[in-house]
């Protein structure tokens, strides 16, 4: 597959043999997103980081600014058709085409489903799943048009497994990873790559805020507990956002595509050993009420600390 008829063909993907590729990253005023911006510009790239408000871009400048690239901001809610095109179209002109669109912008949310507001999950699922749509309709036709280009989805280890005590959260992501299977299937024919990124915890600004729960009714402590000593745990040794980078990076260049890529603390060996816990131990584990337990029957399944 080819990125505007000009895809590495040098498997070492060094910079000094990549094209100029113009890639949009959304969400690239922080986090893992901001990281990506300027990973790839530092790549010789043409890149555009997006974000609600140019207010927001003081860190992605400073960022740039020192490792010595250009990062253009552009104004893109990933929550409004009309922003998204808005932002497609600027880019569009001033670049000639995307090459590249890395769809990372995404919020949290934690809470059990009798206890979290529909309106909480419908937050989530614009910001994590809406938004993806919004930017992979406005930015296909050209890439289909040209027959080349590559779109990277941004998802989450918890995508792949039902992190507990993180609803919302988690069927935004298990939603993402059943659009983005499909995507991959629809575009192959046209020559546009499609790949998923799935970081376990990597320290970011989306952990900071994700610190509270519902718990109204007290009855699920044991869940909120399990889930806040799971990310606790993390933290110690968390990924990177230029981990996570340098893999978008990989998905995006590579002469060797695959659907999926995993990175992040614990991201490997939740999505391997999923596979191999059956539903019924899934279940089982969750009706463990006492830490000690629950993290020792954790590790037995998943060969992860806790």
């Amino acid at each position: 597959m080819r990125l505007r008829s000009r895809i590495m063909t040098d498997s070492s993907n060094s910079p000094s043999s990549a094209p100029t590729l113009t890639a949009v990253v959304t969400g690239a005023n922080s986090g893992i997103g901001r990281a990506a911006a300027v990973d790839l510009a530092s790549n010789g790239w043409n890149v555009y980081g997006s974000m609600r408000s140019l207010d927001k871009g003081e860190k992605l400048k400073a960022m740039a600014d020192e490792a010595g690239v250009t990062v253009t901001p552009v104004v893109c809610d990933v929550t409004d058709q009309e922003s998204v095109q808005r932002a497609v179209d600027e880019v569009t002109t001033a670049a000639g085409g995307i090459d590249v669109m890395v769809n990372n912008a995404g919020i949290g949310g934690n809470g059990v489903v009798e206890e979290t507001a529909i309106s909480v999950y419908e937050e989530v699922m614009d910001v994590n799943v809406y938004g993806i749509v919004r930017c992979v309709q406005a930015v296909l036709p050209q890439m289909r048009e040209r027959g080349s280009g590559c779109i990277i989805n941004v998802s989450s280890i918890a995508g792949r497994i039902a992190a507990i005590g993180q609803s919302p959260y988690v069927a935004s992501k298990w939603a993402v990873e059943g659009l983005t299977e499909g995507l991959a299937q629809e575009v192959a024919p046209h020559g546009i790559r499609v790949a998923l990124i799935e970081p376990g915890i990597v320290r970011t600004a989306i952990m900071a805020k994700n610190t509270e729960a519902p718990n109204a009714s007290g009855a699920y402590d044991a869940a909120y507990r399990h889930m806040f000593n799971f990310y606790a745990k993390g933290l110690e040794t968390p990924g990177h956002p230029s981990e996570v980078a340098q893999v978008i990076y990989e998905a995006a260049t590579t002469t060797n595509p695959k659907l999926r890529y995993t990175c992040g603390w614990g991201g490997e060996e939740l999505a391997n050993n999923r596979a191999n816990v059956s539903d019924e131990d899934w279940v089982a584990l969750g009706a463990i009420d006492d830490d000690a337990e629950y993290a020792a029957r954790f590790s037995e399944l998943f060969h992860l600390e806790i």
